[in-house]
């Protein structure tokens, strides 16, 4: 087999990935500029590439923002979307990011970025592998908690139809949503509807 047909080998396994992953595998952009020539492989955007074989899923767009934003975690009606809560369809990928980050620019892709603060970042982050790629996503309990943190921004009845959702279709425990609330101080603003569910 030669460097280059394994090239294309090492490009579909990977499905979704930036130019350095081929470099840090051993492959020079040479190959990478003849896989896209030869249009075994397409690119995305700067420096952002798949392979021709890969077709994605609902989730492609997700792989796409983390390869993007490394230090992203998909977050509020995103991450509803991606647990299957409520009745959210998002326009856009709402991502977390620690609070002082300067915000990536010039992305073709339609994000949105929150910026979180110490724990409130990095608590209850979650890696999901997916066809393609790892993305890091918030779990259901802090998603909720999430959405009642920012209810101003989507309205309460978007934080109260997940937090109902999640629960009845058993996302998380009361324990779970107690600390979430609890790092998202949002404790007392969800009190009566934690009430209203047991």
């Amino acid at each position: 087999m030669t460097r280059y047909s394994a090239a294309g080998m090492h490009a579909s396994r990977l499905g979704v990935f930036r130019a350095r992953d081929m470099v840090m595998a051993g492959y020079s952009r040479e190959y990478l500029r003849r896989l896209v020539t030869h249009e075994q492989v397409r690119q995305l955007g700067r420096g952002l590439y798949a392979a021709a074989d890969f077709d994605g899923d609902q989730n492609q767009s997700l792989i796409e923002a983390a390869m993007r934003v490394p230090r992203g975690v998909v977050c509020l009606v995103s991450a509803l979307q991606f647990h299957g809560i409520g009745t959210q369809a998002p326009h856009q990928i709402w991502l977390a990011l620690p609070r002082g980050s300067n915000l990536p620019r010039g992305m073709t892709l339609p994000l949105r970025f929150a910026l979180f603060s110490g724990s409130a970042y990095s608590f209850g982050v979650e890696e999901h592998a997916l066809t393609g790629g790892t993305v890091r996503i918030y779990s259901p309990a802090k998603t909720v908690a999430d959405c009642f943190k920012y209810r101003q921004k989507y309205g309460l009845d978007v934080a109260i139809e997940a937090l109902r959702e999640g629960w009845r279709e058993k996302k998380f425990t009361m324990k779970e949503l107690s600390a979430a609330a609890a790092v998202c101080r949002v404790s007392r603003i969800m009190q009566p509807y934690l009430e209203m569910l047991t």
